[in-house]
């Protein structure tokens, strides 16, 4: 009796759906691209949550409501106020209650947080280099429209990612 060969199983689908892989393609390229980040800021003792908080404070030019800078920064931090006390306690920023509103607690970048912030732009520019400096400039603005249009719906209206 002759033996039937067994039918060929089709490839595994590596995804459910193309929102899917393009999910899980956007992670592994954040992940990729956050581990050279991660690398430059550990120089300087910083993450990049507060290098962030570093630079909204620097760009606001007038002491910041905690809750300002909560709502301003590039990816949500579970705990400012941790990030404020290393900050403060680094001598990068100072916080103060507000004299209108007693609730409100200001922060105001320092001359020490300024310096960093002055130390630490060419190293960071070199590794965005490293990250993204190998795509030409028109594929780097198509990403970065295609980037807004995916993150658009989920954006609150006021976002300054808009």
């Amino acid at each position: 009796m002759a033996e039937v060969a067994p039918k060929p199983r089709p490839p595994a689908r590596r995804f459910d759906s193309p929102e899917q892989e393009a999910y899980l393609a956007l992670w592994r390229t954040y992940d990729r691209l956050r581990a050279l980040e991660d690398d430059c800021f550990a120089a300087f003792d910083l993450s990049a949550q507060q290098y962030n908080l570093l630079r909204l404070l620097r760009a606001a030019r007038t002491p910041t409501p905690t809750q300002m800078l909560g709502d301003r920064l590039v990816s949500r931090a579970p705990d400012v106020t941790r990030m404020l006390d290393k900050l403060e306690e680094r001598g990068l920023v100072t916080r103060n209650r507000s004299a209108k509103d007693r609730r409100a607690v200001l922060v105001t970048i320092t001359g020490a947080g300024r310096a960093l912030l002055d130390k630490v732009a060419g190293p960071l520019r070199d590794c965005h280099r490293r990250q993204l400096g190998h795509l030409a400039a028109a594929d780097l603005e198509k990403l970065i429209a295609l980037l807004k249009a995916a993150r658009a719906p989920h954006e609150p209206p006021d976002s300054v990612w808009s």
